[in-house]
């Protein structure tokens, strides 16, 4: 059974939520904004009012000492306006990232799948700080319109003749704003998807930098990133030229209408039906109604914020697991995989798998590269869910537990840890509720350890990043972590494959010995690993193809073949069997596929 969380599908709701995560100060920001357009818009009618005092050689200080109050408060209402934008944006956009972030952790490993590594960068860095701006766009918007509605309504108070003129091209200036809108959106949404290749790409080649300076490739990598570029440059350009042909279209038709209007101004001036303060306020009103530029600049800004929180809308929109409430009763660790099944698009990776391990149980997952052994251990410690099916834990099926009673029972360890924390001991109790230095240290000897641990500069209190540590020193310490964890079930996903033979052998030696602890889960490569365990699950096309002991499995051809071809290797492990401890034989030990985890 698969149990999902709704995502957030639409767009506007998560504008929404980012509006109301600012808050005060969003509101703050609107009313500076529209307290600002406020005293601009009685700014012209006080000048107006001045000329016609000044004309009429009547008492004009008033008046003048008004004009200066109002330019002085646009200026200090302006200057408030730009701190409180900066303000929002920057809470707007950390609230985004904390938001998109945790649901990303709570996806694990499906939404590295279904996004990649660089793309889901891109949407957390790039994308969140132009949603950010969102908010701050949409206070800024709304004072803005306020703006040329206000205008109007000043025209209409002076003359309504004025208004009827203005009016009679607004429907104009209206269809290009329309056409702007629909025009911009569709090229930033284009410029951000090919942003987001490029990143995908460049973190490819990040993750892979050994392999492409080994083989010489770096030019062919470089211009692999940097193909969709011309693509990118046309989508630049594109925004561009929509912007510039708006603002064109609107400096041609904005001008003829202030034009209209002040030509009737004068008219009615010659008909005394206005004084010459009216006109000039008229003349102030029109270029104010008239404001498209503005509101061109504003809604550029929150179009392309539209357009990155749909990007980042699409990640939300992917169901995250949800968690029940149930606890898990005394038990040995008994873990059961029922009917579990398990697509990836039109490929079936795992199908009907019934797989029991009994409490205390020792069990190894073999398989050839690419049977499902890795997605295998993620379904079995729910670090994923199955399309169909159920995975129960001493009886209680894992979806009903708490999250952290479904972490707290089953540790995990894999190939190549993210060593998390400060110092090398932090690292080792990442995830740990009440560590102990004892705890940490011995656990650190169960991992072999603690003996290059204590040779660093500062021991367990050395900084991670000062400590060179090579690929089996790292899986050592994620070996450590997981020894530490102290669950029920401990989950081995390849995570012994870059460690030494012999360092392989006492450790799997240790987890299979009877001082072991719990049911233990291991993805195994090495026949010599699989001899050891309890039982062994023989994966094979997605599906349990045979569940036994080693030494009774080895006598099916396809079995031996998984390890690769030839009866040495049998001959090996009888070796490493026959000398438990002494190290003999296992030089001569035939290391079999070291193909991925699957």
């Amino acid at each position: 059974m698969t149990t999902h969380a709704q995502g957030t599908p639409v767009t506007g709701s998560l504008l929404h939520s980012a509006v109301r995560a600012a808050g005060v100060r969003c509101v703050a920001l609107g009313a500076v904004s529209t307290a600002s357009t406020a005293a601009a818009l009685l700014l012209p009618a006080v000048l107006g009012r001045t000329l016609d005092h000044l004309l009429a050689h009547a008492p004009a200080a008033r008046w003048v000492w008004g004009c200066a109050g109002l330019v002085l408060l646009i200026g200090v209402l302006d200057a408030c306006g730009t701190v409180l934008g900066g303000t929002v944006t920057a809470g707007s956009t950390a609230w985004l990232r904390r938001r998109v972030t945790g649901h990303v952790l709570a996806l694990g490993p499906r939404a590295n799948s279904r996004f990649g590594a660089g793309e889901l960068v891109a949407r957390l860095v790039g994308n969140a700080a132009q949603a950010g701006t969102a908010p701050g766009a949409v206070a800024a918007l709304l004072a803005a319109l306020a703006g040329p509605v206000g205008g109007v309504v000043a025209l209409a108070l002076i003359d309504p003749w004025l208004a009827a003129v203005f009016l009679a091209g607004a429907p104009l200036l209206t269809f290009l704003l329309r056409a702007f809108a629909r025009d911009t959106s569709e090229c930033v949404t284009r410029y951000q998807q090919v942003q987001g290749r490029m990143a995908s790409a460049l973190a490819e080649a990040m993750s892979g930098f050994r392999t492409i300076q080994a083989a010489g490739t770096a030019d062919r990598e470089t211009a692999r990133i940097l193909r969709p570029l011309p693509e990118l440059s046309r989508a630049g350009h594109r925004m561009w030229r929509v912007q510039g042909r708006a603002a064109a279209q609107a400096v041609t038709v904005a001008p003829l209408l202030q034009l209209a209007v002040v030509a009737v101004a004068g008219y009615r001036l010659t008909r005394h039906a206005l004084t010459v303060g009216d006109v000039l306020a008229a003349s102030r009103y029109a270029v104010l109604a008239t404001g498209v530029g503005v509101l061109v600049g504003q809604l550029s800004g929150l179009l392309r914020a539209k357009a990155a929180t749909r990007r980042l809308d699409e990640i939300l929109a992917e169901p995250a697991p949800t968690h029940g409430h149930r606890q898990l009763p005394p038990g040995p660790g008994h873990l059961e995989l029922r009917g579990v099944t398990v697509r990836q698009g039109e490929r079936t990776v795992l199908s009907d798998i019934d797989l029991v391990i009994p409490g205390g149980t020792t069990l190894a997952v073999v398989g050839r590269s690419g049977a499902g052994k890795s997605l295998l251990a993620a379904i079995a410690g729910r670090l994923t869910d199955p399309d169909a099916g159920e995975v129960l834990l001493d009886g209680v099926p894992l979806h009903t537990l708490r999250h952290d009673e479904l972490r707290d029972a089953i540790g995990y360890a894999f190939d190549r840890p993210a060593l998390l924390g400060t110092t090398m001991e932090d690292t080792i109790a990442f995830g740990l509720r009440s560590p102990s230095p004892a705890g940490i240290r011995d656990a650190a000897e169960k991992a072999h350890a603690d003996t290059f641990i204590r040779r660093l500069p500062h021991g367990y209190a050395t900084p991670v990043a000062d400590a060179p540590h090579s690929g089996g020193e790292s899986q050592r310490l994620g070996l450590a972590r997981a020894f530490a964890h102290e669950g029920r079930v401990l989950i081995l996903d390849d995570a012994l494959s870059s460690l030494d033979t012999i360092t392989e052998h006492r450790i799997t030696r240790s987890l299979t010995g009877p001082d072991s602890n719990g049911t233990r889960l291991l993805i195994a490569h090495r026949a010599a690993t699989a001899a050891r365990a309890d039982l062994v699950a023989w994966l094979d096309g997605g599906r349990v193809r045979a569940v036994g002991a080693h030494a009774e499995l080895w006598g099916v051809a396809g079995y031996r073949g998984v390890f690769g071809e030839g009866d040495e290797i049998g001959v090996g492990v009888e070796k490493v069997r026959g000398a438990e401890g002494s190290g003999r034989g296992l030089r001569g030990e035939p290391r079999g596929a070291e193909g991925g985890a699957g």
